[in-house]
């Protein structure tokens, strides 16, 4: 009998996906009525895309704050040279990819820093699941508070060179994110892209471990989420389960977390551990660290903060993407773009711009400075994040400091 809900065409394009019996006719219906967030659009989140997009999700949420460039092409499979030629912001271009694959899909693209206030609350309202592909342990750690504060499954991922590992988290069942590998402090010497590189095929390993998990919980096959870390190399080729501790009765996120709506995993399905698991997060970045290199009183990390002190302060630091030379930077007052653009031009820049940001090329050694609408300024080539504010407020404020 036809899955009541499912056009004929619906029911044609998802027919394999539905004679998997543990999906069927009632887990498709249940995957169309759901909603997701993919947390960054990077490698990780593009492959998660397309697997929730092609399994028939009925909503996305895409958030992501960086744009795309052609060292992106290697790994990140929503992306093509169009794209890096205009410079699209990452959500916007995989959101248009979507919605080739699929033209029934609703898909939302939101271009912001997703620890900016208000911002995840907005991207995660009514979403049943929380994707992770992010590069950063401070964006990581705010996904983790959020949904274990209201009861949302976060899918965690990394990937650093040829491994990665992946660990479904439930709220009210498992530990959360900080418990697994602690805070941004204890994330400092963990592998990223910038040391080792990435290679696309274990992007691939572990968006698939990601997405089975996923489809599993919005297909109605709750009680089935495995209950376990899985770090996996694909080079050379090694796979390994840990079992994930509970929600530990000390920590202030998992020991008081709501648990997942409808989950059919209660508390007492995991043991409680109130300790940490010896796990070194990979393809993740402390914002502190990055943003700076010691921390004297002559170093970068202090004179950001000596700057951000300061009441006349224009622009402050906020982070450090990972794969690059680029910090992020925070201007307390933006301008219209169309402003930014010209003053750029006067002073010797080779400007782009597109609906969606400014891209400025300075006249002297090989700097970028990147500038969306809602005052984010991404700063390619500066030697550190005391010189990064420096050409914002050049360039940008028009005094420098």
């Amino acid at each position: 009998m036809p899955a009541q809900g499912l056009s004929a065409e619906r029911r044609e394009r998802f027919s394999r996906q539905m004679r998997f019996a543990p999906i069927g006719e009632n887990g498709q219906l249940a995957l169309v009525r759901s909603r997701v967030l993919i947390a960054g659009v990077g490698s990780l989140g593009c492959a998660l895309a397309q697997h929730m997009a092609r399994a028939g999700v009925g909503s996305i949420v895409l958030a992501d704050r960086d744009y795309v460039e052609w060292s992106n092409l290697q790994r990140q499979m929503l992306f093509d040279e169009d794209d890096a030629r205009q410079s699209l912001p990452k959500a916007v271009a995989a959101a248009e990819k979507l919605r080739r694959i699929d033209s029934g899909l609703a898909v939302e693209a939101v271009v912001a820093d997703l620890t900016a206030p208000g911002v995840l609350e907005q991207a995660a309202a009514g979403c049943d699941l929380v994707l992770d592909g992010t590069d950063n342990a401070a964006v990581r750690l705010r996904l983790s508070d959020w949904c274990f504060a209201h009861g949302v499954p976060l899918l965690y991922g990394g990937v650093a060179g040829a491994s990665g590992m992946s660990a479904p988290l439930v709220p009210g069942a498992t530990c959360c994110l900080r418990c697994l590998i602690g805070g941004e402090e204890e994330q400092k010497s963990g592998d990223t892209c910038d040391t080792v590189g990435m290679l696309s095929p274990a992007v691939e390993l572990v968006a698939a471990l990601q997405a089975a998990e996923a489809l599993k919980w919005l297909g109605g096959r709750r009680s089935e989420i495995r209950r376990t870390l899985v770090t996996a190399s694909v080079w050379p080729l090694s796979m390994r389960e840990l079992k994930l501790p509970g929600p530990s009765r000390l920590c202030p996120a998992c020991g008081k977390a709501e648990q997942a709506r409808g989950s059919g995993i209660g508390e007492g399905t995991l043991a409680r551990s109130g300790s940490k698991m010896a796990v070194a997060a990979i393809g993740s970045r402390s914002s502190a660290e990055e943003e700076a290199s010691g921390a004297g009183s002559g170093s970068p990390a202090a004179a950001t903060a000596d700057a951000a002190r300061k009441p006349r302060r224009t622009a402050v630091v906020s982070a450090v993407l990972c794969g690059r030379d680029t910090v992020q930077v925070e201007l307390s007052e933006p301008r219209p773009l169309e402003g930014y653009r010209r003053e750029l031009e006067a002073a010797g820049c080779a400007v782009m711009r597109n609906p969606y940001l400014l891209r400025a090329d300075l006249p002297h050694g090989g700097t970028r400075l990147v500038v969306f609408p809602d005052g984010r300024v991404l700063v390619q080539g500066a030697a550190d994040a005391v010189e990064a504010l420096r050409l914002c407020e050049c360039y940008l404020v028009g005094s420098s400091s």
